[in-house]
């Protein structure tokens, strides 16, 4: 059996080049990752926000779970 050092050599540098590229690429998608997510998940809205959510003692509160949920799916929030 032969083994060609040229086709070694040439395998290693795909491999390589291969490498480089794949960790070049996850660095690129981790930094657009890190600039399209907001820095704090948790804070206070700021702004025009409106609190999602005011529990009431209403009698019909199947009603306005159903109709929670259904603007829920709607809006897809």
């Amino acid at each position: 059996m032969i083994i060609s050092l040229r086709k070694c050599l040439s395998s290693l540098k795909f491999l390589l080049v291969f490498m480089a590229l794949t960790y070049t690429l996850y660095q690129l998608f981790s930094l657009i990752g890190a600039w399209i997510t907001p820095v704090d998940h948790y804070r206070i809205p700021e702004g025009h926000a409106v609190k999602a959510f005011q529990p009431s003692d209403k009698a019909k509160t199947g009603e306005m779970m159903g109709d929670r949920l259904r603007f829920f799916y709607w809006y897809g929030e």
